[in-house]
């Protein structure tokens, strides 16, 4: 039985134009939760999740309850919405099968304390979309870093860490082992750094895809599923001359990423985690949820793998009419 961890969007369960509502999240979770349910049979699966729309309206929750609700800083958000979404899934996951267990592990991530994102732009983004004129009030009123989020609008911009080392990956590891299908890393993990021989949380949000790699590496899973709006990755996307890519070795991934062929906001880590996974370990998988399960068996998606494997395999480019 091979070891597969799937990580969920947290866009994918908060789409485009929707509120979020809990009906709408629970909604598009048992879009998904059949398939996974189906490959749990045959496969150890580990689940793991973003969490940007969500930790977004928490903090902005937590804004307008000030003074009367003290905030809490985005490392407690994030353990928050771990709890939130792996609640979510469990749910969706066992309307299909009542059966099924499952757990959720609230995971801890290592980063580093002088990492580049503390001192840089924040670019990771979370919560609703604004538009310029809101988000210039929002900078001026609550201090937000704002900015633009792959042309749809502004987002709150926040601190992005790279993930050192995932903490409770025995845990994970044995609960796998044992049957469970099992919710961890949610949100790219809690950050925490080492401070004086103590593990302190800070104020920042892991890319949920960065860390899906490293969970993969730690529990040595065979397979990586990253699933997104799309089904497979496109080359030129929303040109006339776009491509899809049904496979793609490594170096290509990471030319293609280094010529600014897939945005930092939204493609770019996943191409990232993907091509870390897929050069260390074995095969990593980016797909939408409708195509999950035929993705996982080789039929769909498009695939990240190592250059032995190769070459690279790409549609034709669409013929206009």
């Amino acid at each position: 039985m091979g070891r597969v961890v799937i990580a969920f969007g947290g866009n994918a369960l908060v789409r485009e134009h929707e509120r979020g509502t809990w009906e709408q999240q629970l909604a598009h979770a048992l879009e998904a939760a059949r398939d996974v349910v189906h490959l749990s049979r045959t496969q150890q699966l580990i689940l793991t999740h973003g969490n940007g729309p969500q930790v977004g309206t928490l903090a902005l929750q937590q804004a307008l309850a000030e003074p009367d609700a003290p905030a809490l800083p985005l490392d407690v958000l994030g353990a928050m919405t771990q709890g939130e979404i792996g609640y979510l899934l469990q749910q969706a996951l066992n309307t299909v099968d009542p059966w099924l267990p499952t757990a959720t592990v609230l995971t801890r991530v290592v980063v580093a304390e002088d990492d580049p994102a503390f001192s840089a732009p924040p670019t990771k983004p979370i919560g609703p979309f604004y538009s310029a004129a809101d988000a210039a009030r929002l900078a001026d009123e609550r201090g937000w870093a704002m900015a633009q989020d792959a042309g749809r609008g502004c987002r709150r911009m926040v601190p992005s860490p790279q993930p050192l080392r995932v903490l409770e990956v025995e845990h994970v590891r044995r609960l796998a082992e044992s049957g469970a299908l099992v919710i961890a890393g949610g949100g790219g993990g809690i950050p925490v750094v080492w401070r004086d021989g103590v593990l302190s949380g800070v104020d920042a949000v892991i890319d949920k895809d960065r860390c899906a790699a490293e969970l993969a590496l730690s529990v040595g899973a065979d397979r990586l599923v990253l699933l997104t709006g799309v089904r497979r990755v496109a080359l030129g996307f929303g040109r006339p001359d776009q491509r899809d890519a049904r496979r793609l070795t490594v170096s290509d991934a990471l030319r293609h990423l280094e010529q600014g062929e897939f945005p930092k906001g939204s493609m770019g880590p996943k191409i990232e985690g993907a091509a870390r996974f897929a050069e260390a370990a074995g095969t990593a998988i980016i797909t939408d949820a409708e195509h999950l399960e035929a993705a996982v068996r080789g039929q769909d998606g498009t695939w990240i793998v190592d250059d032995a494997l190769g070459p690279s395999v790409l549609d034709p480019a669409a013929v206009p009419a």
